[in-house]
């Protein structure tokens, strides 16, 4: 008889050993859970900044530089960049194209945890044209040649705690809340903006961060880029807009990746050992039916496959629990520092198919894992030796 074993008789045996079942699952979905978590947060900090900006903008700092912080542009490289080929112009003729200053200040947050680098970012009424998701939801938007400054909803969820009519104290003077804007869960919703030229005052700057331009349309990135290049004064380097901030979050992604499956790991193999005595005694527990089913004319590689499909079976149920509660964790938002920037960043967990399909797989290599060598003595009980044991 070479048919297999039924995923029905799989099942029930999993259900008659209600305890041990549970026992088991429960420590697999812990680690489930964590693998789940890790994954969703990493994907979660990719989509945020990977979500920040358009491909249609181009972002430009000094050659070398990796973030805007760091970089510094000339007037007279500003000056000279409007006048490139490539670039959007309004109805006047004039370049769309926005001359932008970055900073970091130390704001204190508001459950008393310490302080926290945000991004201030000196923009100009084009600059906000140029990032159309930035949508007003409160207040009102600064007004050029003022200290007035408008939060990201970031700014007002987190643990910053931001609200209309705050008063902030940077750069030497005051400034006001007069609006908090939502840029569709992007990191500008981490961010903080007022008027580009009083920011230059303020900071006692003579030179801007960076430059965004609006392209006249995606084929005029390769025009523009050969124009740039023409220019030995202009020693600059240039992204689209989402790709730049894409960047930026890799390295802060990567670490979270890396060291949640360090841990996953580590977990693991506790809960393989979990699955493997769980199996073990299920073996045990079973050895007259191996014997009676070998007598039947199942054959060895019959019991194989069947010990493995209940420990497939375990890790899946287990992976299904681990991961309904770590959709819960959607709810949640999370503050931290961007190790690339140094800035504080607000950003959600995100469960994608991908992630769904990798936790499912994981879960049920594990059942594998723990169910392969007691499936390998289950097969192994010659007829004769199980029938007779008590």
């Amino acid at each position: 008889m070479s048919t297999g074993l039924s995923l029905s008789y799989v099942a029930r045996n999993l259900i008659a050993r209600k305890l041990t079942t549970i026992l088991t699952a429960s420590g697999m979905a812990l680690v489930v859970f964590v693998f789940a978590t890790v994954l969703m947060m990493a994907e979660g900090l990719r989509q945020t900044l990977g979500g920040t900006g358009l491909p249609s903008n181009v972002v430009i700092i000094r050659q070398g530089s990796q973030t805007e912080v760091q970089s510094t542009l000339s007037r007279e490289q500003a000056n000279l960049i409007a006048t490139l080929p490539g670039l959007a112009s309004d109805a006047a003729g004039q370049a769309r194209l926005s001359r932008e200053v970055l900073v970091l200040v130390n704001l204190p947050r508001k459950d008393g945890s310490g302080m926290a680098n945000v991004v201030v970012r000196g923009t100009t009424p084009v600059g906000l044209q140029l990032r159309p998701q930035a949508k007003l939801v409160a207040g009102r938007l600064f007004r050029p040649g003022s200290s007035e400054i408008v939060v990201g909803s970031g700014m007002a969820r987190g643990k910053i705690g931001l609200a209309l009519g705050d008063t902030l104290s940077f750069g030497l003077r005051a400034w006001t809340v007069v609006g908090i804007f939502d840029a569709g869960h992007s990191g500008f919703d981490s961010e903080i903006w007022g008027d580009s030229g009083q920011m230059l005052q303020a900071f006692r700057r003579g030179a801007y961060s960076s430059m965004v331009v609006g392209l006249r349309d995606t084929a005029s990135y390769g025009r523009f880029a050969e124009a740039l290049a023409q220019q030995p004064s202009l020693k600059v380097d240039i992204k689209r807009e989402n790709r730049f901030y894409a960047d930026q979050s890799e390295k802060l992604a990567d670490f979270i990746s890396i060291l949640g499956k360090t841990i996953t790991v580590i977990f693991s193999i506790g809960a393989i050992i979990g699955a493997m005595i769980t199996m073990y005694a299920s073996v045990a527990n079973r050895t007259r039916e191996i014997g009676t089913l070998r007598a039947l004319g199942f054959r060895r590689g019959n019991i194989v496959m069947a010990f493995l499909k209940e420990a497939m079976l375990l890790g899946l149920v287990a992976g299904v629990i681990g991961l309904l509660l770590a959709s819960l964790t959607q709810m949640v938002e999370i503050s931290t520092t961007n190790v690339q920037t140094f800035s504080e960043v607000v950003f959600g967990l995100v469960l994608t198919p991908d992630i769904v399909l990798d936790v499912l797989l994981f879960s049920i290599l594990m059942g594998v894992l723990g169910g392969v060598l007691p499936a390998l003595r289950a097969s192994r009980l010659e007829i004769v030796d199980a029938l007779r044991s008590s």
